[in-house]
């Protein structure tokens, strides 16, 4: 799907990887942009410096683990530009520890890496089947398709949004609905930034080069616009996911040494 002339709504989109998908698909042409994060502030200055005119753009305050705030954005965006064509639901929040972490760390990381997909694609998926085209973006990480060391929470989390991502792309890819999965490694961001101050960030900050959100927000672009389900940052990952593919035991024994080392 080409951005140029189409509606989009990101979320996560006052900083990292969420502000730069908002300054590229300005600068490609999109009609309309929504832009969506919990820093009311931030966001609404993002907003401000994109290279588009005021009534091409929208910045509003939105807490993705809610489902009323998700459908409040929906709403909004339909209000104001009457379609939305492409939503990314790229908010996201690495939460670590093990098995014993708190109940409420488990549940954050379900509300935020999940279920804000799952909210938006009932709440966006009606309209876009109406008219038989839509896309979908999910920002969900190489964690899930490998692991996160040092933070269960997290690596479950991203597991079942790529799970999910697969389940859309499978029931409506004939009903002209797009989907990619967005699956960076390590990108200069300050969640990567805090995850590696807290130890859980090391095996992604070991995997590759550390990519700006800028490149990571050009790859989306040219991944939504060759309609590919992975993104991939990294080259690296595609031979980390078949190696593991190849050879799940050699895969396991790899990574335990690696956290042994």
């Amino acid at each position: 799907m080409n951005i140029n002339n189409k509606v989009v709504v990101i979320t996560g989109a006052a900083n990292g990887i969420g502000a730069a998908m908002a300054r590229r698909f300005a600068e490609a042409g999109a009609a309309g942009l929504v832009l969506c994060d919990i820093d009311s502030d931030g966001v609404l200055e993002v907003a401000e410096k994109l290279p588009t005119p005021a009534r091409k753009r929208v910045a509003l305050a939105c807490d993705v683990a809610g489902k009323d705030d998700i459908n409040r954005v929906v709403a909004a965006s339909l209000d104001h530009f009457g379609r939305i064509d492409i939503f990314c639901s790229n908010a996201g929040v690495i939460v670590t520890g093990n098995e014993s972490a708190p109940d409420k760390d488990w549940q954050r990381a379900w509300d935020i890496n999940v279920m804000s997909h799952v909210h938006a694609a009932n709440a966006v998926l009606p309209g876009m089947l109406e008219r038989g085209n839509g896309y979908l973006l999910n920002t969900v990480s190489a964690a899930g398709l490998l692991t996160s060391p040092g933070a269960a929470p997290y690596a479950v989390s991203k597991h079942a949004a790529l799970a999910f991502s697969e389940w859309l792309s499978i029931t409506y890819g004939a009903s002209g609905i797009g989907v990619s999965a967005l699956c960076p490694q390590a990108i200069r961001t300050k969640m990567i930034k805090d995850a590696i101050a807290s130890g859980a960030g090391n095996a992604v900050a070991s995997g590759g080069e550390m990519l700006s959100p800028d490149q990571v927000a050009l790859q989306a672009l040219e991944g939504i616009e060759a309609e590919r389900f992975l993104i991939l940052s990294h080259p690296e990952t595609q031979r980390y996911v078949e190696a593991k593919a190849r050879n799940i035991e050699g895969w396991l024994s790899g990574m335990r040494k690696f956290i042994a080392s």
